[in-house]
């Protein structure tokens, strides 16, 4: 039987940053991936790479990217991010239910956790083509997602690797988690099937980093309801909710938002899980631009309710609610420069045309009659008099409509046309786990599970109903370091004791 210190359960942002957090205190650490190398981590390899943090001024972000040009700082407008503007996103956002205890640590943590992953050797960009409009030669950026990793979620999870591996992490590929040893004194490891063989590795202290249960069609339909079983899974096919399942065998307590989570406009076309190759690039996110038209032929949501930071985590369930689970992004001609990059990708579902009649008979599925008539409503409603500014919420709206257009509404009436097929693509489940401040697991009495911590998308308690982009992996980074730290001080008072 083979025994460490701590062992990590996951291979993704928030596993790694635990493992890395322990070994910063001098124990063992083992980390436990389901995957085979060549899929390793977790959510994280398939994302943007984008990470929420507060700062209060252009100085912080050249301190963290500190090869940017002085042209670079002199044509970039970076603003600021308060920590009280990223409180009042994460309330709004979720409808004030956030849990304030675990809201207060990550937000007061999450430009700390950025100069820790500096420090370690992760390299950061700012996000120019994803979250910051050229407005007359000058990039600005307006809503807290500034910065990234180098090479994207891929690139991230990659660096941690290397870091780890040069930190004495132990890594273990194929190597599914089962149960948790335990007895009334707490935790004591974990008994996992590594490459086919079911064995036993004792811990003093298990941190559970493995992901929610987005993967696990079966829970995705008895927790979010009827249809989910129908969505892409944006990310892993590995993350089906083990580390949630194992925490609740043993008492520890369900919490947060567990009939939802984030979701987003997906390629229609997209593989049921995710492609490594292409990562995000499946996602379209330009929608505040355009129009989105279901196979009725009719909008049915605000495209421009708010930038698509705070939008496009929810409007993956609201796509999944249209005939057919789909629907058709459109854009006009005005606005295709602004389309982000990952509207150009080789593996997109798309259609063309100089006029809109032509373009109707490309959409398909959708009912082209009524499709044309809700171009023309849309057209008659907009309020061009109002002047468009893509850099902020510009009050170019529409007037007299059922479902309005808050802001960027243009025109739908100057081809070239061009219209991207999307359905639901599943990120990940807000509903989780209960811990404190500290990462501990909580009981149903709300006391700790001695020896057990978690960290990542299997936490409850802090996203509900939708999700301020970007602040995924800095929750993983800020969790990840105090779960790891926790289980690596708890194994050495075992130790002493």
């Amino acid at each position: 039987m083979r025994r460490y210190d701590v062992i990590v359960v996951g291979g993704g942002n928030a596993a790694l940053c635990a493992a890395l957090s322990a070994r910063e205190l001098g124990v063992s650490v083992a980390l436990l991936e389901r995957a085979p190398e060549d899929e390793r981590g977790g959510n994280s390899s398939f994302t943007g790479g984008s990470m929420r943090f507060a700062y209060a001024s252009a100085e912080v972000i050249h301190e963290l990217v500190p090869d940017l040009s002085r042209d670079e700082m002199a044509n970039t407008d970076f603003g600021t991010y308060t920590e009280e503007r990223f409180f009042d996103d994460l309330y709004r956002i979720t409808q004030c239910r956030t849990d304030p205890d675990l809201a207060e640590v990550l937000i007061k943590n999450s430009q700390d956790a950025i100069r820790w992953m500096r420090r370690r050797g992760v390299r950061f960009v700012p996000l120019y083509g994803r979250h910051a409009p050229n407005v007359n030669g000058r990039f600005k950026f307006s809503n807290g997602s500034t910065l990234g990793a180098a090479g994207a979620g891929l690139g991230l999870v990659n660096a941690l690797y290397d870091i780890a591996g040069r930190a004495g992490v132990d890594v273990y590929y194929k190597a599914a988690a089962r149960t948790l040893l335990y007895d009334d004194e707490g935790v004591h490891g974990v008994r996992v099937r590594i490459n086919g063989k079911t064995t036993e590795m004792e811990s003093s202290g298990v941190v559970l980093a493995c992901g929610g249960f987005q993967a696990n069609a079966e829970w995705r339909a008895r927790y979010l309801g009827a249809g989910w079983e129908l969505a892409k899974v944006r990310g892993t096919r590995f993350n089906t909710g083990d580390g949630i399942r194992m925490a609740l065998e043993i008492g520890a307590q369900p919490y947060g938002n567990w009939s939802s989570a984030h979701a987003v406009g997906w390629d229609l076309n997209a593989p049921p899980y995710g492609d490594r190759h292409v990562g995000d690039g499946f996602g379209k996110h330009s929608y505040n631009y355009g129009i989105i038209v279901n196979a009725d032929g009719r909008r049915f949501l605000d495209e421009g309710a708010d930038f698509r930071n705070f939008t496009y985590a929810k409007y993956g369930k609201v796509i999944l609610a249209q005939p057919g689970q789909f629907a058709w992004q459109v854009f006009d001609s005005k606005v295709l420069s602004l389309l982000r990059d990952t509207y150009r990708i080789r593996q997109v579902t798309k259609a063309r045309a100089d006029t809109l009649e032509e373009l109707a008979g490309r959409l398909e599925g959708v009912d082209t009659r009524r499709f044309l008539e809700t171009v023309s409503e849309f057209n008659a409603a907009v309020r061009t008099d109002v002047p468009f500014n893509p850099s902020i919420k510009d009050g170019r709206g529409t007037v007299g409509l059922e479902i309005p257009k808050s802001n960027w509404a243009q025109t739908i009436a100057d081809g070239p046309f061009e219209a991207y097929a999307v359905t639901c693509g599943i990120t990940f489940t807000f509903g989780g786990l209960r811990v404190n401040p500290g990462a501990e697991v909580l009981d149903m009495d709300e006391s700790p599970v001695p020896g057990l911590f978690a960290a990542g998308e299997l936490v409850g308690g802090i996203f509900y109903f939708n999700y301020p982009g970007g602040t995924g992996l800095t929750n993983g980074t800020v969790f990840g370091r105090i779960a790891g730290q926790g289980a690596a001080r708890f194994a050495a008072r075992c130790a002493r004791s």
